[in-house]
This record gives C-alpha cells, structure tokens and sequence, in this order.
C-alpha cells in the first residue's frame, strides 16, 4: 500500500526540539530547590529553613515519581506546589504560583538550546501546509513550558501543544498519539512523528500507524534502531524529506 501524503509534522520537546543534554539531576535539583526557596523568602513565605525545605521536596518528588511509574501517568507540578505550599501557610496570588513552578523549571530553562535555524526550518514546514504539533512526555506545567517556546521565539508555530501531564496516558501509549492526531485533524498515517527516544517516540508512533523518524541524541546512542526508520541530525533535514515523501 502506497505511503499517503504528510499533513502533519509532531514533535517531542526535551533532546527533540529543545537540545537539554545529559544533565546531572542532583545539581538540577539544587539550583531549583535554592531558586525556589530565594523566590518565597522575598515574597514573605513561611518555608522555613533551607535543608528542610529541600528534604521536604525530595521525599515529594520521589513519592509522585514512584506513583507515575506505578499508574502509568504523569502528574501536574503546578498543582502539587499549590497543594504542598497551602497545607504550608503559602498565601500566593494565582501568578506566584506559576512564578513557583517556573522558579524549578529554571535550571532547565538556562540549559535549553535549539539549532540556530529551527523557527527558519519550521517556518518552511508551516508554509508547506503542513499542522505542527508538540506531543510531550512531562509533569512540567505548560506555563513554564509555553513560557520558554515562547522565549526561544518558536511558540507560535505549535498551535497544539499536547503535555503528558494533561491526559490519563503517555508515550509510549498510542492513545497520546492519537489524540494529537484527532486535534489536528488528521489520519495518523498522515502524520509524521520526530522524537528523540526509540521506546518512548518510534515504537509508540509505529502502535499509532505514524512515520516515525528518530532525532539524534544522547538518548538513542548505542541503541538498535529498526531497519527502514528514518533518523535525522537536525530538524533543518525535514522539510527535504517531506518534501520527497509527497512527490
């Protein structure tokens, strides 16, 4: 059966769109623990001391790390902070709360990169008619996520932004698939799926009937891929073979 015409391009975010690396999460974790604590000490908040404010935060994340593992699902970071911080004495306007979740996104934030051309390359993909999406792995709050898009000045582009955290399931499910799919309005063997991890982005595209095409990172090093995917460098490589698949 012939391949059908791409309508739709969806990408991960982390190592896909936005290069983060490989990263240390202790020293992550630190830097956004101390960015945090900095932010609710000036805005009067009763967090008491530093070490017990980050042991605090450390036993409540591995406790809603375990639990995602254990029920498949990713859990919102906004609303644990709002839930933790009140049953703390935290009086925060709606607009502190996400300035929280930002504070513990920073460290990422500093980090992120994206290839010098990526808004040129997304551009052409978008003035080739093709929807763009965003399907994303994540307890990270959109706030801080549209947040930094936007900052990286490709938002704009990405006017389906599906994070994990939104939904009762996540890649590899082919459920998260689908949906993006049925919000842009597209078959999934319309569509085509770049992701950094081959069992999280491939195979869970491949479940979806999707194109799956892997971007290199540090992710997928030393790691089989299926014969007959495609695999990329850089996202600047797509709108060639795109552009190849639908001739």
């Amino acid at each position: 059966m012939a391949q059908k015409t791409i309508k739709a391009v969806l990408f991960d975010l982390g190592d896909t769109l936005v290069n983060f690396g490989k990263v240390d999460r202790a020293t992550i974790f630190m830097e956004a623990a101390r960015t945090s604590y900095d932010y609710l000490k000036r805005a009067g908040q009763p967090v008491g001391n530093f070490r017990l404010y980050v042991w605090r935060n450390v036993l409540g994340m591995r406790a809603k790390t375990a639990l995602s593992e254990i029920i498949g699902r990713d859990f919102d970071s906004l609303e644990v902070i709002k839930y933790s911080g009140s049953r703390q004495g935290w009086k925060l306007s709606d607009e502190q709360w996400e300035d929280v979740n930002k504070c513990w996104y920073e460290p990422l934030r500093r980090r992120g990169r994206i290839e010098v051309d990526l808004a040129e390359t997304l551009g052409k993909l978008r003035d080739a008619g093709l929807k763009l999406g965003i399907v994303s792995n994540t307890f990270v709050h959109a706030c801080s996520l549209d947040a930094h898009l936007g900052e990286l000045g490709i938002l704009d582009f990405f006017p389906l932004r599906i994070y994990s955290y939104q939904l009762k399931f996540r890649k590899p499910d082919k459920r998260i698939f689908l949906e993006a799919a049925k919000r842009l309005s597209v078959e999934p063997e319309e569509t085509l799926f770049v992701g950094d991890r081959i069992n999280k982005d491939v195979k869970g595209a491949i479940r979806a009937g999707m194109v799956p095409v892997l971007k290199s990172a540090y992710t997928s090093e030393g790691k089989r891929l299926d014969e007959g995917v495609l695999k990329i460098d850089k996202i600047a490589e797509l709108p060639e073979i795109i552009a190849g698949m639908n001739n």
